[in-house]
């Protein structure tokens, strides 16, 4: 496996988690809870952002990983 199908599994594997702590947060009981789980989900946002910006490098760079 390549590095960049590694990043990319990654990133599928982030985009999965971050949809479930949505999911979460919609059925919190109470305020302090929901607030954790959208904390959670802009951390996550901040590394899926990170992520696809070493992709996009990463295709720049070897052009044979881009659509992989």
């Amino acid at each position: 496996m390549t590095v960049a199908s590694q990043v990319k599994q990654t990133l599928a594997s982030l985009k999965g988690s971050q949809g479930t702590l949505r999911l979460y947060a919609l059925q919190a009981s109470d305020e302090e809870t929901m607030f954790i789980y959208h904390e959670a989900v802009d951390a996550i946002g901040i590394i899926i952002n990170d992520l696809e910006k070493r992709i996009q490098a990463l295709e720049y760079q070897e052009p044979q990983y881009k659509g992989n």
